[in-house]
């Protein structure tokens, strides 16, 4: 079946093959969080091989990569206009551009793989071949323009903990080697290839089962209070919403931290407000803090999301920063995180402000922090914070020295109900699998989470529901292979997957020389 597809494919024309190639990357998104159908890799990937090397010449193989790639990236990404559907009257134009726009530099990532696997030997040097190189171009793409890591075909396997507890040993990056390998065995003739693909997806399940099986580390004396305020983002920065915004939060916080100090009343209480849930600077405003404070039970802390400022002497604003602040029952400030990885457009403005668009609230920039910084509040575990989109850089979450648990503030309202949100929890999943700690995910209007070192996700708090979750801190394991290592891992298995098809193609070459 599967090669009398491939053979179709094959004898299409060329206009038909572009059509099928937009197609076959529209259905391989199907794969990707929320859906998790991985199986339609095993038509998409084939698919994709077959028509680029069904090319005779590198240009249109290089079509045949691009038109694939923006298929997957405007099924994957398509939520982006979501975000523009908040300020429709002023960025209206954009909506049919951003998706399809951002799709077209990420099929540039699809293109160098395809462009690097066609002149290997057909069979599995090719297969291998274009695994190795699409894991280079992932690793690429957490880099170039200040990364985008979104959507790596690797976390089409978080729909639960146990398939991906191969992330802690060869990261996401190595997921996706590992999916594309399996996804390219109906190139391949004959029940062998099917035999070693079950074998491999057999030791794969085998280990995560394994892994999941070990003692669970204690957890920690601290109890976890999520608040999520469910605030709409059209409404989120109206000056006559702040009050009542800030009332919400502080009554979700009063009566879920009385209740979690009673029912383990030796248990340090944390309290996590999501991203710029304060409407009101907490570091600066001795009112909100104060109030802040009243919410909390004596000797508990609140880890909240707001905005930071600074001012010149003469009184105008000179840089404000996207910050966590921890604060205590005395309405101290204990620590400061101001987020590091910034996100253009919505925080900054790329390119000197040429391009005329910016979707946050405010005419100025955010500055970024100095980078990944572990905060120990007396008392408290050492802790790693991770604010919004921050948490999807693999090998790029956790500070030295190495802290207790991972905390991952964000605002998803801008994306609605769609299927934004579910992949932003997807990649808290892997970090956590990937650096043996648990993380706790706080999002304003969802989707709110706690993970705990394995990624087993302990509570979660639905999109668009209001409410708090009390649970326990569970405890950290020993760091595993890929919080020790990093990208180096997922990198030298990419190179050793790319290095028989291009001895091989070599060889050819060597031999057609000398003929």
């Amino acid at each position: 079946m599967f090669h009398a597809f491939l053979a179709w494919l094959e004898a299409l024309p060329w206009q038909r093959q572009l059509l099928a190639a937009l197609g076959l990357g529209l259905l391989s998104a199907l794969a990707l969080p929320p859906v998790h159908a991985v199986p339609v890799l095993l038509l998409a990937i084939p698919g994709l091989l077959t028509l680029a090397g069904a090319q005779s010449h590198w240009r249109r193989a290089a079509w045949i990569g691009f038109a694939w790639g923006w298929g997957h990236g405007v099924a994957g990404i398509w939520w982006v206009t979501e975000a523009i559907l908040k300020d429709v009257e002023h960025f209206w134009w954009l909506v049919p551009l951003a998706a399809p726009a951002l799709a077209a530099v990420l099929a540039v990532f699809v293109v160098l793989p395809v462009l690097a696997a066609r002149p290997l030997p057909a069979g599995w040097q090719r297969m291998a071949g274009f695994a190795g190189a699409w894991v280079l171009a992932e690793l690429a793409r957490g880099v170039v323009f200040t990364g985008f890591p979104w959507n790596l075909i690797g976390t089409a396997w978080a729909f639960a903990a146990l398939p991906v507890q191969g992330a802690a040993v060869i990261g996401v990056h190595g997921l996706s080697l590992a999916t594309l390998l399996l996804a390219g065995v109906p190139l391949l003739r004959g029940r062998a290839p099917w035999a070693l693909g079950a074998l491999a997806l057999a030791g794969f399940a085998g280990f995560g089962a394994w892994r999941l099986a070990l003692p669970a580390p204690p957890d920690q004396p601290v109890q976890l209070v999520l608040v999520q305020g469910n605030v709409a983002q059209e409404v989120k920065w109206q000056q006559d919403q702040r009050m009542p915004i800030f009332q919400r939060y502080l009554g979700l916080t009063k009566a879920a931290a009385a209740a979690a100090h009673i029912a383990s009343p030796s248990n340090q209480i944390v309290v996590i407000w999501p991203e710029t849930a304060s409407p009101f600077l907490l570091t600066q405003d001795p009112e909100a803090r104060r109030l802040a404070a009243e919410a909390l039970p004596v000797g508990a802390r609140l880890l909240g999301g707001t905005v930071r400022a600074e001012w010149t002497p003469e009184g105008r604003l000179r840089q404000v920063w996207n910050s966590l602040a921890v604060l205590d029952s005395a309405a101290r400030v204990q620590a400061v995180y101001d987020k590091s990885h910034l996100v253009p457009f919505g925080e900054y403005m790329p390119l000197a402000g040429l391009i005329p668009i910016r979707m946050a609230a405010g005419g100025m920039d955010f500055s970024a922090g100095p980078g990944p910084v572990p905060l120990a509040p007396p008392g408290l575990p050492p802790f790693g914070a991770l604010i919004c989109y921050e948490v999807i850089f693999p090998a790029a979450v956790t500070p030295e020295p190495r802290p207790e648990w991972l905390v991952n503030i964000t605002n998803d309202a801008w994306f609605g109900e769609s299927s934004g949100p579910w992949q932003h929890l997807a990649a808290a999943r892997l970090r956590a699998v990937e650096e043996g700690l648990p993380l706790a995910r706080a999002a304003q209007t969802g989707i709110s989470a706690v993970f705990d070192a394995r990624g087993q996700r302990l509570a979660f708090l639905p999109i668009g529901t209001t409410g708090t979750l009390t649970l326990a801190l569970p405890g950290a394991v020993a760091a595993p292979p890929f919080a020790r290592f990093g990208l180096v891992l997922p990198a030298v298995a990419a190179l050793l997957c790319m290095l028989p098809g291009l001895v091989a193609w070599r060889s050819i070459r060597r031999r057609a020389s000398a003929a």
